[in-house]
């Protein structure tokens, strides 16, 4: 049977009709109690509901970035550790060639050995030296790409480098620097090291060392390329850590501006709880009086 088939007082039903407000208003009251949140759904308040989900969904692109980011900075620290180490060793190698300035032939001989593994270990190390696959000191070809936005011109792109290479790469190889002794020969990785070469540079059996100077010349020009390497590989690590500490800021805003739209005072909910309550309370109260009135005539009538 329909509620309008039954007869009501207007008394009755207001006090039903403030009674359905209080529990609307309860439910709403204890939703936002639970979720901690005004505005749940785009009913509570459409204009609020889309601004907030703006803010959210630009703090979510950004946060995506944050690990690419920290991966990259990751990526070029790697780097930058094998650098040093490389650093190290090319210096150990320059101490050798010194060195034998003022060595016996057999001493130079025997240096040979320790002179072509230390070389070797360079190699080694560079090819070593990859982060998730990717290997910046031994591939030109190589490309670290660290996105900043949903902005594709916002990024960082970091080229590798060919540390390795003899001939092709007078920029960015290791040892190719050329340098010409005064006899005019050409001194460099083609000579020693890497490619096989060795002390024999010196001449027959190690026993001239006239080259040592010219050799020690190109070692001191390629630390030097080594740590031009290392301080453009540094800045981009500066940079990348810059925009990951603005990238947190950014988002930490953005999700501080959408609660500011959406977040529910908890205070005034759980005062609007108690009241709400009492009012129901109240409500039914009024409800049961105004059927008082009916239950007098029950009374005459029994």
């Amino acid at each position: 049977m329909p509620l309008s088939d039954i007869a009501l007082t207007a008394a009755q039903r207001g006090s039903l009709l403030s009674l359905q407000d209080t529990q609307t208003l309860s439910e709403r009251t204890q939703t936002r109690l639970t979720t901690g949140k005004k505005i749940n759904s785009v009913v509570d308040d459409a204009v609020n509901f889309f601004r907030a989900k703006a803010l959210s969904d630009r703090a979510e692109d950004f946060s995506l970035r944050k690990d690419n980011i920290d991966q990259g900075i990751s990526a070029l620290n790697s780097t930058l550790q094998a650098i040093e180490s490389i650093d190290a060793l090319v210096k150990q190698m320059k101490g050798i060639v010194e060195a034998s300035r003022s060595q016996s032939t057999q001493e130079r001989q025997a240096a040979t050995t320790q002179f072509e593994e230390v070389g070797t270990q360079i190699f080694q190390l560079i090819e070593d030296a990859s982060y998730q696959g990717l290997n910046l000191l031994s591939n030109t070809n190589a490309i670290l790409d660290v996105a900043f936005g949903v902005r594709t011109a916002s990024r960082l792109t970091v080229t590798g480098l060919d540390l390795n290479e003899t001939a092709g790469d007078a920029v960015n190889g290791l040892f190719t620097v050329a340098v010409f002794s005064a006899a005019g020969q050409n001194i460099n990785i083609s000579n020693f090291g890497l490619s096989g070469g060795s002390f024999t540079s010196f001449g027959p059996a190690n026993s001239s060392v006239s080259t040592a100077n010219d050799m020690i010349t190109v070692i001191d020009k390629s630390i030097s390329r080594l740590r031009g390497h290392a301080s453009t590989l540094g800045s981009n690590v500066a940079i990348l850590q810059t925009r990951l500490d603005f990238t947190n800021t950014y988002v930490n805003e953005l999700t501080t501006g959408s609660d500011k739209l959406t977040l529910a005072d908890l205070n005034e909910e759980g005062a609007n709880l108690v009241a709400l309550q009492t009012r129901q309370q109240l409500g039914i109260q009024s409800l049961s009086i105004s059927g008082q009135q009916q239950q007098a005539i029950l009374s005459l009538l029994q």
